[in-house]
């Protein structure tokens, strides 16, 4: 949507972020004269309505406080309880036991995975607020192609704890130091189908996490 010469006049200290989905655009700098230019620009070409200050993009709720910026997704994850009938339900305390080892084998099928997979789908869209299920949903997700019974039952506890957490988040600290600090964590070798290990990572800046990954390795070691 944007000509180059949009970006070649952002220099020195001045950093622009430009995201556009469809018709929906996201204009952020450290400078609001350069978000005023971008906006002038935008609106002559293609008659944009500006609604002010971001708070909400995508299913993503943005709050902020003199103290830093909240992200959830807690419309949506109120709606997936809702969907699936268990906005009434116990809060579980955690997410997936860590006994828990689900397998393909000697499973019962379910007759229509297409309910599976489409919640498990859902799910992985709230893991960007909810680094707390990254593990459980990327485990989950493995199972896509033929669900079974003991998968969907997982996905309920999944929804259970969702329950007691539907405000959870990310929270962008205004007062974090510029140190950059990373964790990483494997789960030893515990899928019972192919005896390798599911790693996770997450990135910090400060006390903000700005980057995390879970998936399983392509080797056993």
């Amino acid at each position: 949507m944007c000509d180059d010469s949009l970006f070649t006049k952002v220099s020195g200290s001045i950093f622009l972020a430009l995201l556009v989905y469809v018709d929906d655009v996201i204009v952020a700098s450290n400078d609001l004269k350069t978000v005023q230019d971008i906006k002038s620009i935008l609106h002559s070409t293609f008659q944009i309505k500006d609604i002010g200050d971001l708070k909400y993009f995508l299913g993503l709720e943005v709050a902020r406080t003199s103290k830093g910026i909240s992200l959830c997704q807690r419309h949506y994850a109120l709606k997936i309880l809702a969907d699936s009938g268990f906005l009434g339900c116990k809060p579980a305390k955690v997410p997936m036991s860590s006994n828990l080892r689900l397998t393909r084998i000697n499973s019962t099928l379910l007759e229509d995975p297409i309910v599976y997979r489409r919640l498990v789908g859902r799910l992985l869209y709230l893991t960007i607020t909810r680094p707390d299920l990254a593990y459980s949903v990327q485990t989950l997700s493995q199972f896509m192609d033929k669900p079974a019974q003991t998968h969907l039952d997982a996905t309920h506890h999944v929804l259970r704890y969702l329950k007691g957490t539907p405000g959870q988040g990310i929270f962008l600290s205004s007062s974090s130091c510029l140190h950059l600090k990373a964790f990483s964590d494997s789960d030893w070798a515990t899928c019972p189908d192919t005896r390798k290990s599911v790693t996770e990572f997450c990135v910090f800046l400060g006390d903000s996490l700005i980057s995390k990954k879970s998936n399983k390795q392509n080797i056993v070691s």
